[in-house]
């Protein structure tokens, strides 16, 4: 199958799913609109002609003469005719200033997008408005054995609604869905035989135990979560000039330790110095609108990401859909600031000043005279309070989306508006509280329910999301990350190391105490106290037999230093109070290897000055070279170029000295640390979610974060299929994939070939038909043109990129 057959296939089963963007926004364009132009005659209790615009459902079932427009239809709809006709008949509105050209345009565009609707909004009455408090819900009676509170709670639903619980899936669709929902990895083959052979009547619930027990797979797959919704990121805009901050290492470490989900949020509002690059925001260059200021940013996202609500129309005016006022959203923006903090309207200033205050004074309040750091851990208090209903609420709510495709509430950052069962979201927020926030425990909740292991149930049309009713879990297309680490693993093309430094593994208090360090810290051998400014190179050339099979090294300096391995750039630092991990496995080779160290010295006179190295290389298993700083090392006070290259030759390399000082005791358990976060990774594939963004993984979905992110797109777009179909980075990866495996299976059939790829890929054998086909396609002596295209097959199949 070449990439010409491929396109073409590929569009005939995909594109179907695809849905046009209106480009327009309900809340902000059309919203002022219509209570401009039609509040008179058909919103609130105004019905003229019997035509009201009350909802979206009242919209389209349009006037007493029948419908007035269709989704998909701006041009040809009579809505639009009578704003844009001359005939004083039936022009709207029938007195009055006429709708500008220009808005007509948005409501046309609005129309021809799908009459987007903000779920829940209706004009003419309040919204649905949740409690603040937690709500205590009585269990139902079980139902033939249902005993789960959950298969309770929704088996009393689905008989309200004149419907019948199902059964359970089957085991090999069990064990890939759990997997891909709660670590975001396929199942082994291994895993799935021996899962498949237990006949023990507990097996699912030991086996869900036994997969959220796995804390790194669980971590560097939830990571991809948090970093959407923490607007966390490795590479982007910000980071360059100091203008945005990552919180990976402490993002990592609390989903790794399992972190009590009230002390994550505490820690995230009051935050430490690891923690503060959320509520800091983003720093846009130039002039912002007064709504993207960081103090606004703040109000922004805690509103969004710990209470579901939509604090952007309300941090410009008062919000069009709820209750939120441009006071509560500079309220909450003050809690931030650091400076008074003058109120904006539609970006211009009122005069007016903003008092910190809390938006839900029931559960306490906030002292505004207070300095910022007692205002802000005032306010990660109050977020957490036990009263605090609507703050477990959105969580419980998120993690039922991404187990079970659909919040409870939906959107998942609209929780003003009605749950389809509010019985059974209330239930498990308060389960959450009293599980001590443990988030491992919810998600244990929901997956040991029959309704979690339920068979999937029909994809609810967007259109008809007021009328929705529950019918089961709804199939989800992987995350970016989720199919990029499919694809690493089934073509052995991961990346060999992390963008994000992170210590990939478990601390445990004193694990680091063996790890022998035998590094020592060395400046130059000149007389007397080295001098404030004072750069040295270091040097150190080592001659390799053969390319290591991994290398990595911790560096750090007093005090700021420049690493260069073979004219490569690989590290610099400026904190003599730290020591950082380093990759060198991709940059030494066979033969002669140069490793340089330009350090500094700072201070504003004489001062302690050194620089430290302690670097593993592994051949093998078993084979182990240490190249670390000692006596052996030579420097020169010449500098090398920014690609680490001296214009003439250096002649006056000199012997290196011992540099006493504070830094190795200070910086030995860092070191340790260090050196334990490369060797701890171990042979673990490296995951899509350690690593920056590509253009493959953007168009699969995998967002710039530069805003809150809680829900990724679910229709495939063109751009993913032509990616997906001839795209030039899968493409390689695939190309490379059917080598590896040539090599690894030589000698192989291809029904063999076949069969090993369905078992990783999809957890089961192929059948004697898939078989049958995929045999003519890989050819009867495989070669590596079919073993791609088998490959490629295999990854276009909704039952591989689908979690179900």
């Amino acid at each position: 199958m070449r990439n010409g057959t491929r396109v073409l296939a590929l569009w005939a089963f995909s594109l179907t799913g695809l849905g046009a963007a209106d480009g327009v926004d309900f809340s902000h364009d059309i919203v002022p609109i219509l209570k401009t132009h039609c509040a008179e005659c058909h919103l609130d209790d105004a019905k003229k002609g019997g035509f009201s615009m009350n909802t979206r459902e009242d919209l389209l079932a349009g006037s007493e003469n029948g419908a007035v427009l269709e989704p998909g239809k701006g041009t040809e709809s009579f809505f639009l005719e009578v704003l844009t006709t001359d005939d004083d008949v039936i022009m709207m509105p029938p007195k009055g200033d006429r709708v500008p050209a220009e808005q007509v345009e948005k409501l046309r565009k609005w129309i021809d997008g799908g009459l987007a609707w903000e779920p829940g909004f209706a004009f003419g009455k309040a919204g649905w408005e949740p409690p603040l408090q937690p709500r205590e819900v009585e269990l139902p009676k079980a139902v033939v054995g249902r005993e789960h509170p959950i298969d309770r709670l929704l088996d009393a639903y689905l008989a309200e609604h004149g419907q019948e619980p199902t059964g359970v899936v089957d085991d090999v669709t069990f064990i890939r869905r759990l997997h891909l929902d709660v670590i975001g990895l396929l199942p082994s083959p291994e895993e799935t035989e021996t899962f498949l052979a237990d006949a023990s009547p507990d097996k699912r619930e030991e086996l869900i135990d036994a997969v959220l027990a796995r804390d790194i797979d669980y971590a560097e797959h939830w990571l991809t979560f948090w970093n959407d919704l923490l607007r966390n990121d490795y590479v982007g805009t910000g980071f360059i000039d100091g203008g945005r901050k990552q919180i990976t290492d402490w993002l990592y470490r609390s989903l790794v330790d399992n972190k009590p989900y009230d002390q994550f949020v505490r820690e995230l509002i009051a935050p430490t110095p690891d923690s503060e690059g959320f509520i800091n925001g983003i720093k846009w260059r130039g002039n912002v609108n007064a709504s993207q200021t960081r103090e606004v940013q703040f109000a922004q996202n805690l509103g969004q990401v710990f209470l579901g609500i939509n604090m952007k129309c309300a941090s410009c005016h008062d919000s069009f859909i709820d209750r939120w006022k441009l006071e509560d959203a500079y309220s909450l923006a003050a809690v931030f600031a650091e400076e008074p903090l003058e109120i904006h309207r539609c970006d211009k200033g009122t005069g007016e000043m903003a008092k910190a205050a809390w938006i839900f004074p029931e559960l306490g309040e906030i002292d505004a005279e207070a300095a910022r750091p007692e205002r802000l851990r005032q306010l990660a208090g109050l977020m957490t309070h036990q009263d605090n209903g609507r703050f477990t609420r959105t969580l419980a709510n998120r993690v039922w989306h991404r187990f079970m495709g659909r919040g409870i509430v939906h959107p998942v950052d609209a929780m003003h508006t009605e749950p389809w069962s509010e019985d059974l979201l209330d239930w498990l927020a308060v389960d959450f509280a009293e599980q001590g926030y443990d988030l491992r425990k919810l998600m244990r909740r929901i997956v040991t329910s029959n309704a979690y292991q339920a068979p999937m149930a029909p994809t609810p049309d967007a259109a008809d999301s007021e009328e929705y009713v529950y019918r089961g879990p709804i199939a989800r297309r992987m995350t970016a990350e989720q199919f990029m680490d499919a694809v690493w693993k089934l073509t052995g093309t991961a990346p060999g190391t992390p963008t994000t430094d992170v210590l990939r593994m478990k601390i445990v208090p004193g694990q680091f105490e063996e790890i022998d360090v035998t590094g020592q810290w060395i400046w130059s051998n000149r007389a007397g106290t080295p001098a404030a400014g004072e750069t040295v190179t270091l040097r150190k050339t080592i001659s390799l037999e053969r390319k290591p099979s991994r290398a990595f090294a911790v560096i750090s300096a007093d005090n700021e230093y420049t690493l260069f391995v073979n004219g490569r750039k690989l590290k610099d630092d400026a904190n003599w109070m730290t020591a950082e991990a380093v990759d060198l496995g991709g940059v030494l080779k066979a033969g002669e290897n140069e490793i340089l160290i330009v350090a500094r010295n700072a201070g504003s006179g004489p001062n302690a000055a050194g620089a430290f190295l302690e670097a593993r290389l592994q051949f093998g298993e078993s084979e182990e070279r240490r190249i670390v700083t000692d006596s052996s090392w030579q420097w020169t006070a010449r500098q090398p170029d920014r690609r680490g290259k001296f214009g003439r030759p250096v002649e006056d390399w000199q012997p290196v000295k011992e540099a006493p000082g504070p830094w190795a005791e200070r910086l030995a358990p860092q070191v340790r640390a260090g050196l334990a976060r490369a060797e701890g990774a171990g042979d673990r594939m490296v995951r899509a979610s350690l690593v920056k963004s590509d253009l493959l993984m953007r168009s699969l979905g995998r967002p710039n974060r530069e805003q809150v992110v809680t829900v990724r797109p679910e229709q495939l777009s063109t751009l993913q299929a032509i990616d997906l179909a001839n795209g030039e980075i899968l493409s390689a990866l695939l190309q490379r994939g059917a080598e590896r495996r040539l090599e690894e299976h030589a000698g192989a059939t291809a029904g063999e070939l076949i069969d090993s790829l369905f078992r990783e890929a999809l957890a089961r054998p192929a059948t004697e038909g898939e078989r049958e086909i995929l045999v003519e396609l890989v050819g009867t002596e495989p070669a590596k043109q079919g073993v791609e295209d088998l490959l490629w097959s295999i990854l276009m199949l909704p039952e591989f990129q689908l979690v179900r």
